[in-house]
């Protein structure tokens, strides 16, 4: 091994260095040059961790959250809701016979009838007999045919079993507004008691009253018991009350009475397993929870692992078709150029926001899964994405094809394949690597803007924009800014650490570039 001798004073011997000491000059590979001169770039540096937090915070953070992306907590809430409406009678209500046609009209010649004092009239030719059967109390006869009861008390069948006869029922309210309480129909004999019950023997058939309980709605079925409850609690003018139903469910009402409409209206107040819906951060939820009772701090987890993959899938997508297609066109020219960047030119004509608003929609109508539609979403904005890959393929190919390098590939006989992917495309990788990414960035905020209009990413998955869809709603935006604001605030970190790395490649790749 060849050794230099170093000059040294007298009296001390020599020095001697190998070629390979470590003192002599240091030459870089062209890949720590470039490392080299990309750490020196404060900002690409400040970038890279800011991408390395992001990636942490999406991969690392879904792990080992308790929660999952999907997992729905619950509150028991106290929900009021109108439960039935409560008036007391003051008007005539009338009963008709079956088979009998006695309609409004008839009905108000009647009252006219009634307040006259007439014992009776006559409509459409027909005469009728009106009967006083007490207080409040008419019968009205066609011959000996009875035709309608007229009466302000009402005779209310029981929870169950069928309405008595008209008869019947005359003469329960006969004998309930005389003070009686034993009579007969057609042989069969009937008691009323003080209450307003009419018995056959042991047996209930109804009771009058008029207090009228009209349900909310239809799901609302109104037991005797209840309107008992509620009429006495109407009684002693209570503000509310407590029922306990057949089947041991047991709920408070609340009373509250309308001197307008002079009725009172009555709601039921029950303990309901809800959504924990917009709760406010707290220590079981770091960021509170979204609309759905999320927790909000796992699903931005889970949504950044979607927003970075779909980002990475589309622009590999994007490269691949780029990387082949720039390659063909700028190897072998002539027609294959002219065909395939005609073919680019057609892709950007392409109006790409309409067109995937477009397909989102007939998704939507076709009720795509979710997943099948986010793999959807990938491959077809990765199809519109290549176009600009190729063309900065392309370019760099028509430049390197000539040099020297390539006629000496060619003088070798290395096939056409070889001289592209192993001695071209090597090539042209730095610029690719700073165009991809750079693409990232704005592929992650196309993918963030179809979320937010819905037309991307779908419930049960979470990403950064469907996140942000929340804004919608003016008043989750203004009253809870924790739905929305981190989805955002991680969103901007990742573009501008994609924005930050690629200005840094780019000039670490080519150092005559002046920042």
């Amino acid at each position: 091994m060849s050794e230099a001798i170093k000059n040294t004073p007298a009296g001390n011997e020599p020095e001697h260095y190998s070629l390979n000491d470590d003192r002599r000059v240091k030459v870089l590979s062209p890949g720590a040059l470039v490392a080299k001169r990309f750490f020196r770039n404060r900002l690409a540096v400040i970038g890279l961790a800011m991408l390395v937090a992001m990636f942490v915070f999406s991969f690392v953070g879904g792990v080992i959250s308790p929660y999952g992306q999907d997992e729905q907590f619950f509150t028991i809430n106290t929900l009021e809701r109108e439960y039935v409406g409560v008036s007391v009678n003051s008007s005539y209500r009338y009963s008709v016979a079956e088979g009998q046609d006695f309609g409004a009209l008839a009905q108000s010649e009647l009252l006219k009838a009634i307040n006259a004092g007439e014992e009776s009239f006559t409509y459409k030719d027909v005469t009728y007999t009106v009967v006083n059967e007490g207080e409040d109390l008419y019968s009205v006869y066609q011959g000996d045919t009875l035709v309608v009861v007229a009466a302000k008390d009402i005779f209310n069948a029981p929870d169950s079993g069928s309405v008595p006869s008209l008869e019947i029922r005359l003469a329960a309210l006969r004998a309930y507004v005389n003070g009686e309480t034993d009579f007969e129909v057609d042989g069969t004999a009937y008691t009323m008691d003080e209450d307003g019950n009419l018995l056959e023997g042991g047996t209930e058939l109804g009771y009058i009253s008029r207090f009228i309980v009209s349900s909310a709605d239809s799901t609302v079925v109104v037991t005797r018991d209840f309107k008992e409850k509620l009429e006495e609690a109407i009684s002693d003018n209570a503000e509310d009350f407590v029922y306990t139903s057949e089947d041991g469910t047991e709920a408070e009402y609340i009373i509250s009475y309308d001197a307008y409409t002079s009725s009172w209206s009555v709601k039921q107040m029950t303990e309901t397993q809800v959504y924990d819906r917009y709760s406010s951060p707290s220590l079981k939820h770091w960021l509170g929870t979204d609309t759905n009772g999320m927790d909000m701090l796992t699903r931005l987890m889970y949504g950044g692992r979607v927003s970075l993959v779909i980002g990475f899938i589309v622009v590999g997508i994007a490269g691949v078709l780029g990387v082949l297609m720039g390659g063909l066109a700028g190897y072998f020219g002539k027609w294959v150029d002219n065909l395939i960047m005609r073919i680019v030119d057609v892709f950007y004509c392409i109006p790409s926001t309409p067109v995937i608003i477009i397909l989102g929609s007939a998704m939507d109508a076709m009720r795509i899964d979710p997943m099948i539609r986010m793999l959807y979403l990938m491959l077809i904005l990765g199809f519109l994405s290549w176009p600009s890959i190729a063309r900065l393929v392309r370019g760099q190919i028509l430049s390197l094809r000539e040099q020297e390098f390539m006629t000496a590939t060619e003088a070798c006989g290395i096939r056409t394949w070889h001289r592209i992917f192993r001695h071209l495309i090597p090539n042209v990788i730095p610029q690719l690597i700073v165009t991809c990414t750079m693409m990232l960035g704005s592929t992650i905020i196309t993918e963030a803007t179809l979320s937010f209009l819905g037309l991307g990413v779908k419930f049960p998955f979470a990403s950064w924009g469907n996140i942000m869809n929340d804004v919608n709603n003016a008043y989750v935006m203004t009253n809870y800014w924790f739905i929305w604001i981190p989805a955002g605030v991680c969103l901007l970190i990742t573009v501008l650490g994609f924005n930050f790395v690629g200005d840094g490649l780019r000039d670490a790749f080519d150092p005559k570039m002046k920042r």
